[in-house]
């Protein structure tokens, strides 16, 4: 009754949107139609969003002289975080934001692209960076992001997209595969209390990027500024971009959670102290970045405790966060300001135990969603539960939740479409008839 049956269905039903059906028909092409053939590209292109007027008035253009590379990111954020982020700036450590202009492409998960700025001018999308000796290189190269995290799997919609987008980018620009290059290759960070010298590492954007699934040939054999003495090796990059095949494909896609062996600096690199970045203690707290150091120090954050890249909440959410409180530590997660499914739940995103709460009514449990960035903004979500048990006639709320009736952890979905925990409710005797009730999972 509640339940859909029908698995995977498309939960853009509920924001039936004419125009994305549109671009959807126009994008997604039989599976036998040729990358080189012309009328892809050109079905491709036709499909493109321009977002180019999202961008920050600010940012001042500057035509790019020379184009050597194209250099591939993760965004580490959801599509509508993404999409704001490279066009209108993003919060330093310092507490100021950017002017934007740090992306020319942003790809979606359901392949859908965005040209976020002119190919023809400079995108300041990949910050301190060297390649064989050249420093900048944003000035000399096209960015494009993919949306999606350095620790789970691009899709294979992105994958066809950025493969047309690439093919047509190297025939203007007479690239070879080799010009194509991670974030995570190209930039390096400066003396830390990981390294003593210059380094590479302070990314690890793309470094899940698989290339021959992008239609692209191997990337260079070694890092050419470590071998020339200019940087530290990262040792773990080294390994996936240089490595075997087998140990590079095994090595890719990681996890967000943290253990002896995956560390602050494995998952976030230079991010790590950023207020940005939120670590979610297992015991439910959470502290952003910038406060890791003076409330509990490196050395100590507990095993199992999940990090979180490019938190953007709202301002007063990030202070009461920074300060060590259990913000959001009730079981009811709401999907808004750049938060995604995969903010909250990870990899249990689509996991049975996850009940999906969306605006227009429906509700599902994790086994229907196909994809974490595709939930429209204020679907709420509980994690680690089972149910649903209806109230009727015959069965009351204390009847279903026994002793847990009144508890912070037990959630009622009302009728209207409220929800609460049990602990907000003070007379159960007026829920009504239809009200579902959701237990903690054991």
């Amino acid at each position: 009754m509640y339940f859909n049956q029908k698995r995977h269905q498309n939960l853009k039903v509920c924001q039936s949107s004419l125009f994305a059906i549109f671009l959807f028909s126009l994008f997604f092409l039989p599976e036998n139609v040729s990358v080189a053939s012309v009328n892809e590209r050109t079905v491709f292109q036709r499909a493109l969003v321009d977002y180019q007027r999202h961008l920050n008035p600010r940012y001042r253009k500057a035509p790019r002289d020379q184009t050597k590379y194209i250099i591939v990111h993760t965004s580490e954020s959801g599509l509508q975080s993404a999409l704001k982020t490279v066009s209108s700036g993003k919060l330093t450590y310092k507490g100021n934001r950017t002017f934007g202009g740090h992306a020319h492409y942003v790809i979606a998960r359901n392949g859908v692209t965005y040209r976020t700025l002119d190919k023809n001018y400079v995108a300041d999308h990949a910050g301190l960076s060297m390649w064989d000796g050249q420093t900048d290189i944003s000035r000399v190269s096209i960015g494009i992001e993919l949306v999606g995290y350095h620790y789970e799997p691009l899709t294979d919609h992105q994958y066809r997209s950025v493969k047309i987008l690439i093919k047509i980018l190297q025939n203007i620009y007479g690239l070879k595969d080799r010009a194509v290059l991670t974030h995570s290759q190209v930039a390096y960070g400066r003396p830390n209390q990981w390294f003593p010298g210059n380094h590479r590492g302070r990314k690890r954007c793309a470094k899940n990027f698989e290339r021959t699934k992008a239609g692209l040939g191997p990337t260079w054999p070694f890092d050419p500024d470590v071998r020339a003495g200019r940087l530290t090796e990262d040792k773990e990059l080294a390994v996936i971009f240089y490595g075997s095949p087998s140990v590079m494909i095994a090595s890719r896609v990681t996890t967000n959670v943290i253990s002896k062996t995956n560390t602050a600096w494995s998952i976030a690199g230079e991010d790590f102290n950023s207020p940005q970045t939120i670590y979610q203690l297992p015991g439910g707290q959470t502290i952003t970045g910038n406060k890791i150091e003076s409330t509990l120090g490196w050395n100590r954050i507990p095993p199992n405790t999940i990090v979180l890249l490019n938190q953007q909440g709202e301002p007063a959410d990030l202070r009461r966060t920074g300060s060590g409180t259990k913000t959001g530590s009730g079981p009811i997660k709401i999907i808004s300001n750049g938060k995604t499914a995969w903010s909250f739940a990870g990899r249990n995103y689509n996991s049975r135990s996850t009940i999906y709460f969306l605006p227009c009514g429906r509700v599902t449990d994790g086994t229907r969603i196909s994809a974490w960035d595709d939930l429209p903004s204020q679907t709420r979500l509980i994690i680690g539960y089972h149910g649903p048990f209806t109230i009727n006639s015959s069965q009351k709320a204390n009847s279903i939740a026994g002793h847990k009736v009144r508890d912070e952890q037990t959630v009622y979905y009302l009728p209207n479409r409220e929800v609460y925990t049990g602990n907000k409710i003070s007379d159960f005797s007026m829920l009504p008839r239809g009200t579902l009730v959701f237990l903690p999972a054991l």
